[in-house]
């Protein structure tokens, strides 16, 4: 792998990650243009911890917060530590459907036909939510998110594991549906994905320590880690200020645009 392609890789990865337009119709898009083979599992993992590094980085006041009212246990802190439990309860869902795909032979929805199925259909689901059904949004602070609400956002999340679906697109739906605002959803969205992030960087550094006769490519490993943590840290922070003034349209309208494109280039 040369350097502009770890680059260019580190990039798309940091900003598909939690912009809701999905990696994994990208993932198939990139190296088409390119003509660049499929990237690495040791990329992947490393990549996966750059976004895992941003979203700690960009959340680490909300995440302190968590810490200490866990470890405290004051009164005081109770929104906090609520919502630290509802986080981990809500990737239960997602980790059992994680793993289940994981020890099946094949992934079964990993097809070019899923992805361009899901571009599609998530992106009427999100304008329907998003600007035609218009419900309240009354929750306007992450920590006042509560059991049921996170509950919902993590079963969507565990339906993001099917690739054309983004995670953060069906989480941050989700919880409009619920009548949580578009920023705090989003923010949300950002907090629940770190336990997500990190089991996946996790289980793909297990298949890396298990292949002893792999070759790295160190430097454009770090190029790539850098790319994908500073275009993760930027589109979280542009995602959050862009919704507390604008829709999904511009997403929905991405999407339904990537879908046509790898249609031509597939089908």
């Amino acid at each position: 792998m040369s350097l502009l392609q770890a680059i260019i890789l580190g990039i798309v990865q940091g900003l598909t990650e939690f912009l809701p337009i999905s990696s994994s119709g990208h993932l198939l898009l990139i190296p088409n243009i390119f003509d660049w083979p499929e990237q690495s599992v040791e990329f992947d993992a490393v990549m996966h911890l750059a976004t895992l590094v941003a979203v700690l980085v960009f959340f680490r006041s909300e995440l302190n917060k968590i810490f200490k009212s866990i470890i405290t246990k004051s009164p005081a802190n109770k929104e906090f530590r609520r919502l630290g439990w509802i986080i981990l309860v809500a990737t239960i869902p997602a980790l059992i459907f994680g793993l289940i795909i994981k020890l099946l032979p094949e992934n079964p929805f990993r097809t070019t036909t899923m992805v361009i199925l899901s571009l599609f259909a998530w992106a009427i689901v999100m304008f329907v939510i998003d600007m035609i059904l218009r419900i309240p949004k009354n929750i306007k602070a992450v920590e006042k998110i509560n059991w049921k609400q996170g509950i919902y956002i993590g079963l969507a999340q565990a339906i993001a594991l099917i690739p054309g679906t983004s995670r953060s697109g069906i989480t941050m739906i989700t919880g409009l549906a619920q009548g949580i605002d578009r920023p705090t959803a989003a923010r949300f969205s950002f907090l629940l994905g770190i336990p997500a992030i990190a089991a996946a960087g996790s289980i793909s550094l297990i298949d890396i320590l298990t292949n002893t006769h792999a070759d790295f490519n160190y430097l454009a490993l770090l190029c790539g880690f850098i790319a994908a943590f500073i275009s993760g840290f930027f589109a979280i922070k542009f995602l959050i200020k862009f919704l507390e003034k604008h829709g999904l349209g511009v997403f929905v309208l991405y999407r339904i645009l990537l879908g046509l494109i790898l249609i031509m280039l597939f089908w």
